[in-house]
């Protein structure tokens, strides 16, 4: 068993990081929240050893983003989260649009969408954390880059529209 110092640290430094990827993947707060729940008290009872902050990150991603898998099944008895509380993940209000298309892609793209640009990892990094190879990893960012462009442009001209219509 670790001790609450070690727990404490680790859900301090990486708390609100695997909450970030938990809601993006998941789309729902409530579900969320219990997959980072899930993911600590993994990480309480198997108290693993690290080669370094690193290892223990990567670690938690991994075990965060499998808790996000088994709920996803589940995903059809809540409904999806709000504009509102999406825009509270996001850095500003105009980046909401973003999140909001990356929120509509499927579960492979957003997991490596946030990996790669959110959390900073590189290809072979997110090849360990989602235990794909560098090259599906490769073509996951490529499609994901792709479907990310049309969702978000196809939402911008469909808000300008919106505006204009407004307007008139």
């Amino acid at each position: 068993m670790l001790s609450s110092d070690r727990i404490r640290a680790a859900l301090d430094k990486y708390g609100d990081m695997l909450l970030r990827n938990c809601v993006i993947m998941l789309r729902n707060q409530a579900d969320a929240e219990d997959a980072v729940e899930d993911t600590f008290i993994s990480y309480m009872q198997k108290a693993p050893q690290f080669t370094d902050s690193e290892h223990e990150k990567a670690w938690l991603i991994r075990v965060a983003a499998n808790k996000c898998r088994d709920l996803l099944r589940y995903q059809k008895r809540h409904a999806a989260e709000s504009d509102d509380v999406l825009q509270n993940y996001s850095i500003d209000r105009e980046s909401t649009g973003i999140l909001e298309a990356l929120m509509e892609l499927p579960e492979k793209y957003r997991l490596v969408l946030t990996l790669h640009y959110i959390d900073g990892y590189k290809v072979g990094e997110i090849a360990d954390i989602a235990d794909i190879s560098s090259s599906a990893v490769k073509m996951r960012l490529a499609r994901g880059r792709r479907l990310l462009e049309e969702k978000y442009r196809k939402g911008v001209i469909i808000n300008d529209r919106e505006e204009i219509k407004n307007c008139l």
